[in-house]
This record gives C-alpha cells, structure tokens and sequence, in this order.
C-alpha cells in the first residue's frame, strides 16, 4: 500500500516521514525508525505513519517496537486498511485470523490496479491464468454456457476463456481492478463482491451472482487473500450449476496446518485441506496440478492449481 501518499496533516511530521523513507531506502531501518518516532510525536494519531514506524522496526529487527507500532495502527484505523492486524499475526502477537481485513484487500488492489499487470507479467512471471486456463481445456472440455471468474481482477484468465464461453461474468472486491476489467470489452458483466462472506450474504445474490448459473467457476489468484475457504466452498455450491467445474490455483503451504499466513501477507494453503473442504461440499474429482506461480523476492513462489466438479446436486 502506497502509505506514502496519506499524509498526516501536520507538513513538518511529513517531511520527517519523508527523510525517514530516504533512510529506509538506503538500509538504516533504525535510524528510520527513530526519525518516524519524531514525526509521531506531532501527529499521534497518524495510521499510515505508525505502520511505516512499525515497519522500519520490524526490518530493523526490533519486534518490540514494530509490535507497539502496529498496534497503535489498529488503534487508529477502525477498518484497518493498512492490515496491521497480519503483521501483528506475523510477529506471534495474534492469532493469525481466518480472513485478512476486507478494507486492506480492497485498498490493496485498488492501489496496485494501474501497475498490475506490469508487475505480474514482466517481472513477476505471473503463470497463473495460462495454466489455469489449459487445466480446464484438457480436463473439463473446451466449451461453457457461463463462465463466473471470481476474484477477476484485470481480466487476466477471462481473456484466455473468452472464446470458450458463451457468457463470462467477473466479480472483484476492488473497484479498480473491475475498472481496468471493463476496459477490455471481455465480459458481459461485472460486478463488486466480497467474496469472503461466502453464500451467506444476500446481496452478492441480488444482481449478477444468481444460484445455480456456472457451469465453470474459476478463483484464479484469490484464495491466497482468503484464510477459511469454507465460505469460499459455499458460495461455489450455491452458484454452480450441477455437474458443473471449479477451477482454482493456490499457494502451497509446506506445515501441516490447513492454512498458514505468510511474510507476503498472503494465505498459503495445505492441499489436504482444500481436497477435504471440496468432497464436504460436493466436489469430486479433485484434479490437481504444482507449479511455481510467481517470482517473489527472488524466488519461485509453490503453488497448485485445483479442478473438481459439482458432484452435490447432480
């Protein structure tokens, strides 16, 4: 998230915060850190810089301090749009909770919606859509009725199954990120939904997200910013058509755990977890697939896509 660009509203704390960014930048967390503290003192009850002040401690191996900090970000951040509760989550001070912060998705990919693909696809090595994409030509057949892309973004895995459906409709929590989904002419609808609510949430059904209509649904990249997928298995019974199939990537998760937070702030998931959450709901076969989905920090990022058909009212 672009901190930076929320201002405390105090133009000397500012410009400490901006001279504490330069010594961020050049490696002296610390003394970045010290300098974020000094703006503070003016501006109390800044959000945005007491998760930079966290930040800096937290690079600068003080987790103490990067604790406080970010609690003082929850403290002033009602919706917690900067997540501060994952980096507490992180640092052993909370649990890590089933789901991150709805305001934190959204902020996080509004703001990332105008870079997005760039970073994915030109740096990151973004493999995701493709493959996603083959998975259910080779395995699911080459032709759609509807197709519900959950989680859309930019459109990414709609362009690779334009041409094999007669109907696609895609749903995004960010309003940018639909933005730049709509300006490719892809879809016939789109729509804001949170998908965390799972089928429990009756607007999501008022428009657009109508039960029983896909017969593909595909979460290309979405569960990574979802810790229970159970909701996620609800709502896909609820808008599946029977027999119909759900396609799906995710980070693989290397513990024992059903889902474990990442450093990334992202979800990485145990395929155990996920086979057993899709034969509860009615999903069978489950087909899988691993590949590295991304590059992340200089390294492959594991992941694995998922296929599986709605076996539960067929």
């Amino acid at each position: 998230m672009n901190t930076h660009a929320l201002s405390s509203g105090d133009l000397i704390a500012d410009r400490r915060a901006e001279y504490a960014r330069m010594l961020a930048e050049s490696g002296d967390f610390l003394s970045a850190a010290d300098l974020m503290g000094q703006a503070l003192e003016m501006a109390p009850n800044w959000a945005a810089g007491w998760f930079l002040a966290g930040e800096y401690w937290q690079k600068g191996n003080n987790r103490p301090e990067a604790a406080n900090a970010f609690r003082k970000v929850l403290a002033n951040s009602e919706d917690d749009i900067f997540g501060a509760v994952l980096k507490l989550s992180l640092l052993g001070e909370l649990d890590v909770p089933d789901q991150p912060p709805v305001s934190y998705v959204e902020q996080l990919f509004d703001d990332y919606a105008d870079r997005f693909e760039d970073a994915l696809l030109g740096k990151l090595h973004y493999r995701v859509p493709e493959k996603l994409a083959e998975l259910v030509q080779a395995r699911a057949g080459e032709q759609f009725a509807c197709t519900v892309d959950l989680g859309c973004g930019t459109g990414l895995f709609g362009a690779r199954v334009r041409e094999h459906t007669r109907r696609l409709e895609g749903f995004d929590l960010s309003a940018n990120m639909l933005a730049k989904a709509e300006e490719k002419g892809l879809y016939d609808y789109l729509s804001q939904a949170d998908l965390s609510l799972g089928a429990d949430e009756e607007r999501l059904f008022t428009d657009g997200l109508q039960p029983g209509r896909a017969d593909l649904l595909a979460a290309a990249d979405v569960v990574m910013y979802l810790g229970d997928l159970e909701p996620l298995f609800q709502l896909a019974r609820k808008i599946m058509h029977p027999l119909g199939h759900f396609a799906f990537s995710a980070e693989l998760a290397l513990t024992g755990d059903d889902f474990t937070l990442l450093p990334s702030m992202r979800y990485a998931h145990s395929p155990a977890y996920i086979e057993a959450l899709a034969v509860r709901y009615g999903f069978r076969p489950v087909v899988t697939e691993k590949l590295d989905i991304r590059w992340d920090a200089g390294a492959p990022v594991k992941g694995i896509l998922f296929l599986s058909q709605n076996m539960a009212n067929a």
